[in-house]
């Protein structure tokens, strides 16, 4: 019990976001997301059509 007395005390300490930095933040997120995506695609088609192209 002591436990989750301590974890709401705590919980009462952070500092959560507003709304418009949270949207701010899951714009960021869902974009770097999106970019890292993109980029290992690219990545992984190159690879594979180097691989094609050596080993047809």
């Amino acid at each position: 019990m002591k436990f989750l007395k301590d974890v709401v005390r705590e919980m009462r300490k952070v500092s959560w976001p507003k709304g418009k930095e949270l949207t701010r933040y899951t714009i960021t997120v869902v974009t770097t997301v999106a970019f890292v995506t993109v980029f290992f695609a690219v990545v992984d088609l190159g690879i594979s059509q180097l691989l094609e192209l050596f080993f047809e």
